[in-house]
């Protein structure tokens, strides 16, 4: 049986705000918050992937300080660009 999808996006919330690095809860928690509700099946995929990787490469990747593992480009340019980074 599949999770539903508003039982996901619930998930990934509590996921995005409670990363390890208060660094990360910042960025991510509010575009969690802003965003999720717009992703699809497949962009919702994605963002779980990207929640399994570290915060240091998380965090090196949006702030630009690291190039983006090419899975993640398209949706961390979107994390980076609804917080102005970049």
């Amino acid at each position: 049986m599949t999770e539903p999808r508003d039982t996901r996006r619930k998930r990934l919330k509590i996921r995005s705000w409670r990363r390890g690095t208060r660094e990360m809860d910042l960025i991510l928690g509010p575009f969690a918050d802003s965003e999720l509700g717009r992703l699809d099946d497949a962009d919702l995929a994605a963002y779980e992937a990207l929640l399994d990787e570290s915060d240091q490469d998380l965090y090196a990747w949006v702030s630009g300080t690291a190039a983006t593992a090419a899975p993640h480009a398209g949706l961390v340019r979107r994390i980076a660009a609804w917080h102005q980074i970049g």
